[in-house]
């Protein structure tokens, strides 16, 4: 292990993250299972990109058909690219009709935030202050922005959330209007400065912990941002594929974008990702902007895409994640009521977070979130941490995950508390 993880950091760059005080070296991976190298299996509730289990045959063989006869970039008509494309437009509303295929998530969103800033032409765009939707220089700007300050055109607004309100001592109501308050007053300043483009949000809040908001916060907020003349670009690229226990966040919390990125999933592991819009949109975007990928829009990634849609279909796994996730959840949320450093249980589907705190507080406790992934590595159960502060459990399983799994996983995690 030693040597490995000296040439891993010698050839990838100091700081080259990895998860876990001691890396895992993994081998393997079937299902919702992964093999290290001394031949242990660990439960994967962690990784959302295998989301239709690791290995996944009917993948693996798509890929090596199309491998063994073609694949060249998108300046070729394929047949097999068409049909997939339809395929992904056709399980949106009605008013996504065309995409643009890239190859990450960062892609994905780069292209929505440009292409809003072509339709409206407007500059001015709105995000949460605890969001994350890519890397790039364009898209980064949208991390870590502390409300009330502008960069390049962009600025946010505070997440939106019941467990630590705005503001104390305020009625659902209320908060849900100083939430829409404050949305209307970070519109508005825009108006002197190149104008109000649209909002970018994943529509689960992801990245800040899957926080509940107040009720009917993106209804009312999404209208206001249309009424205001911008774009709603939902960022589908965790909350898409069936992870919610629906197709697509969006539908979960009842609002209707104008532009939706999609990436992580979509080829389980092959690297897919597309940003979709009316066909008006998407060929304005097309006119303005010289976009290529040279290895989007390609045979091999319709094979890749294609095999996870039938899988999701044909496995039923919409019906299979929302009635898993809700026993997983109703389970964690009993747990709850007897461990008070659970803070809060939140999220659906098979994405489900737990805020770790002081027992008995809203105050986050980062080490003992840390903690608790540790001993359930040691116990063979594999989970990451998010949210705003970096202590929010995240158990995000590929969507083959199954009662039987959650039973290994509660118990795994019921140990890990009485060990805490």
């Amino acid at each position: 292990m030693s040597e490995l993880l000296d040439r891993h950091h010698r050839v990838m760059g100091g700081h080259a993250p990895l998860f876990y005080e001691e890396p895992l070296t993994l081998q393997n991976g079937e299902g919702v299972w992964l093999e290290d190298e001394n031949g242990n299996r660990y439960l994967d509730l962690y990784n959302n990109v295998p989301c239709v289990g690791h290995s996944n045959p009917r993948v693996v063989a798509n890929l090596a058909e199309q491998a063994g006869k073609l694949n060249v970039h998108s300046r070729y008509l394929h047949e097999g690219v068409i049909d997939y494309v339809e395929r992904l437009v056709d399980l949106h509303h009605p008013g996504i009709q065309s995409a643009i295929l890239g190859c990450s998530g960062t892609e994905a969103t780069e292209m929505a935030l440009t292409l809003a800033r072509t339709v409206t032409e407007k500059r001015g765009i709105i995000c949460t202050d605890a969001t994350y939707h890519g890397n790039s220089s364009l898209v980064g700007r949208l991390s870590g922005l502390p409300v009330g300050t502008e960069r390049n055109g962009v600025r946010s607004i505070s997440t939106p959330q019941l467990f630590r309100p705005l503001a104390e001592g305020l009625s659902e109501s209320e908060l849900l209007q100083k939430h829409l308050d404050q949305l209307a007053e970070t519109i508005d300043s825009f108006a002197d400065s190149g104008g109000f483009a649209g909002m970018m949000l994943c529509s689960i809040l992801a990245n800040e912990g899957l926080p509940n908001p107040p009720s009917g916060w993106f209804t009312e907020a999404t209208a206001m941002v249309s009424d205001a003349g911008g774009l709603i670009i939902a960022d589908e690229v965790q909350a898409g594929f069936a992870r919610s226990g629906a197709w697509w966040g969006y539908e979960m919390n009842e609002f209707t974008p104008d532009v939706v990125c999609m990436g992580k999933p979509m080829g389980n592991g092959f690297p897919v990702s597309a940003m979709a819009a009316s066909h008006e949109m998407i060929t304005k975007f097309r006119k303005r902007h010289r976009y290529f990928n040279t290895f989007a829009s390609s045979p091999l990634q319709a094979a890749a895409g294609t095999a996870v849609i039938d899988e999701i279909t044909d496995g039923d796994l919409v019906h299979q994640v929302a009635k898993v996730g809700a026993r997983l959840k109703s389970s964690l949320t009993k747990l709850q009521t007897q461990h008070p450093q659970m803070g809060d249980v939140r999220g659906s589907g098979l994405f489900i977070g737990v805020d770790w705190v002081a027992p008995g507080t809203s105050i986050p406790d980062v080490a003992g979130a840390q903690r608790i992934v540790e001993k359930l590595k040691s116990r063979f159960v594999l989970l990451g941490k998010a949210g705003q502060h970096g202590n929010v459990l995240k158990i995000r399983p590929p969507l083959v995950f199954e009662d039987a799994h959650a039973n290994i996983f509660l118990e795994a995690f019921e140990d890990s508390l009485a060990d805490a």
